[in-house]
């Protein structure tokens, strides 16, 4: 356990969670057979893929949000299918989206609408959304890593004191819905750094002064060389370097400002909207909030961080949870929005809103909407796309992809391009000293539409 000596506590550095800002940096549950984030750290990159800080800010709805009912509303569709929502013009002419979505509809032409998103497995979780590919069928060993590890191992850091993956998503009831993304084959170097994840109490900034903390990275250099000398099999390689980035996430300040809402402009944070920590129900809080910690984490030198907002999964009642959640998306997100294009870094930021899959056309008994996997919707922004567009069509019940079916894999495809990712020659090797590929080679390309 290493602290540091920090000021007091005090209430106006409270995170709405009540975390505290000293608290907020402890370091989440990385460890793998007992060892600690020194050791599971990899401070250099590997791929040399060129360096420029392209970053992607990704935001899973979890449960499955009804895209009938948000971006591709059936009003030639029975009512017991239409539902209760009405669309609204926005200020791209011939798009329409949910009355629900009013900021979005007066900045329509910064955010591309997916209305069909296809190859969901139906299985409640985030790895699809997170990874491209489905949690179900062949796999290297360890797993298909998140797109956030993806770019740790490509890139590295930016700055040796910001991690390059950092997963807001905070734990769930259903814990497949808090996954941030798991760093698979890649092994945990490469995972997320969790600020409010389990485990944190790992490493707390409060206790030492920084000369001693010099000491002990001494000691734990001199440790480290030891395990790493007498491992035969090579997992402790490289711990020096796990030891210093850990070093340096404790000691920089970008980390920690970034994560200190304190320090943004009052204006700033009212614009995003005051969110909600308590859990709804087995799902993600609505924590307005993170959607402004991504862009400080993103501005800081992040290349990736992952969100989850609220509960989707609405087998009953709708339409009352539709009024409740869909309006505090629409003010975070379109203030992220706003807010990367102010700091000129809309170009450069991806923004991607999905959920695992869509809802029933059908309402069922309980004014409520079931599982959908056959098609879904999602909302891309940034990242230098062609925005300001509606892309494929269902049928007039909502039912399937009728033109244009678009693959997660695809998406995925299109953010590694934005990211500056040549798919076609970029491989990861996987522990079997397999190359793989980002996306299936020859199947799935980066869309034309957007790219």
């Amino acid at each position: 356990m290493l602290t540091i000596l920090g000021r007091p506590d005090r209430k106006q550095d409270r995170f709405c969670d009540r975390l505290t800002r000293r608290g907020f940096l402890r370091i989440g549950s990385l460890a793998m057979g007992g060892l600690a984030l020194p050791e599971l750290l990899r401070l250099e990159a590997q791929a040399g893929v060129r360096r420029s800080h392209k970053g992607i800010i990704m935001v899973f709805l979890p449960g499955g949000p009804p895209h009938q009912d948000m971006f591709d509303i059936k009003v030639e569709a029975p009512s017991e299918i239409r539902g209760e929502f009405r669309p609204i013009k926005t200020n791209v002419p011939g798009i329409e989206i949910c009355e629900h979505f009013p900021r979005m509809a007066r900045m329509a032409d910064k955010f591309a609408f997916i209305r069909t998103i296809v190859g969901s497995n139906g299985r409640h979780e985030a790895f699809t959304c997170l990874t491209g590919r489905s949690s179900v069928g062949p796999a290297p060993a360890g797993g298909w890593p998140a797109l956030g590890s993806v770019l740790s191992k490509l890139y590295g850091p930016v700055d040796p004191g910001v991690p390059p993956f950092v997963g807001l998503s905070p734990r769930t009831g259903h814990r497949p819905w808090g996954d941030p993304g798991q760093p698979g084959f890649l092994g945990p170097a490469h995972a997320p750094f969790r600020p409010n994840g389990e485990g944190r109490s790992d490493m707390v900034l409060n206790g030492i002064t920084l000369e001693r903390l010099g000491d002990r990275k001494q000691l734990l250099r001199a440790l480290d060389r030891f395990r790493r000398d007498a491992d035969a099999s090579g997992m402790m390689e490289g711990m020096d370097a796990f030891t210093q980035q850990a070093f340096g996430v404790l000691t920089s300040s970008k980390l920690v400002e970034a994560l200190d809402l304190s320090k943004e402009d009052p204006r700033v944070r009212e614009r995003y909207g005051k969110g909600d920590p308590k859990p709804v129900a087995d799902g993600a809080p609505r924590i307005t909030e993170h959607f402004l910690v991504a862009r400080r984490l993103i501005q800081a030198g992040v290349r990736c961080v992952t969100l989850a907002f609220s509960r989707w999964d609405w087998h009953g009642g709708n339409f009352k949870r539709g009024r409740e959640d869909m309006p505090m998306l629409d003010q975070a997100l379109t203030a992220l929005i706003e807010d990367l294009d102010r700091h000129d870094m809309l170009d450069d930021t991806s923004v991607v809103v999905w959920g695992e899959f869509g809802r029933t056309p059908k309402i069922n008994k309980n004014a409520g909407r079931d599982h959908w996997p056959q098609v879904s919707c999602a909302v891309l922004a940034g990242g230098g796309m062609r925005t300001g567009q509606v892309i494929g069509a269902t049928n007039r019940l909502g039912e399937y992809a009728k033109q244009r079916p678009v693959h997660f894999q695809e998406v995925f495809a299109t953010l590694y391009k934005c990211l500056g990712i040549d798919i076609d020659h970029t491989t990861l090797v996987d522990r079997a000293g397999r190359p793989q590929y980002l996306v299936e080679h020859n199947k799935y390309r980066p869309m034309p539409e957007l790219v």
